[in-house]
């Protein structure tokens, strides 16, 4: 079963079951799935939704800090549930040894010799990495390498 048949069949297990929260944040995500579609006339692929999934988790990720800071607590829970239904269909995520591996094995597959390189590095690792690690992170640990 593909991705996008998972979450449309949690849509219908959350409708039985009468779970509201969970029923909107699945909404939100079938939305924003069909809204690139529909944008880009295309059908999505496990990793295309997988994208438009580490983009919302990002937004939410966003909205949480700045709920945090003007100091709605009710906001903040929201977003956090939301963070964990998104969450749940994202791939297991990798571990800071093996991102740190990858990077190591990604300079050396492109033979990148200093921070100027920086882009091949990252066009080498963010197929492999996309939607398993945080690629802004692995941006970090690739430029810290390519410094030394």
């Amino acid at each position: 079963m593909n991705l996008k048949s998972r979450i449309n069949e949690d849509m219908k297990t959350a409708m039985k079951a009468r779970e509201a929260a969970r029923l909107g944040a699945i909404r939100l995500l079938l939305a924003a799935i069909k809204q690139k579609e529909v944008d880009e006339r295309i059908q999505l692929d496990d990793a295309a939704v997988l994208a438009v999934i580490d983009k919302m988790l990002k937004q939410r990720r966003d909205s949480i800090a700045q709920y945090g800071k003007a100091g709605r607590q009710d906001l903040v829970d929201a977003e956090q549930f939301e963070v964990g239904v998104l969450s749940g269909y994202m791939p297991q995520a990798f571990t800071a040894e093996e991102i740190r591996a990858a990077v190591a094995e990604a300079i050396a597959a492109s033979g990148a010799a200093g921070p100027q390189d920086m882009g091949k590095v990252m066009a080498v690792l963010k197929p492999t990495l996309a939607g398993r690690a945080d690629m802004g992170q692995v941006s970090g640990l690739v430029k810290a390498a390519l410094t030394k």
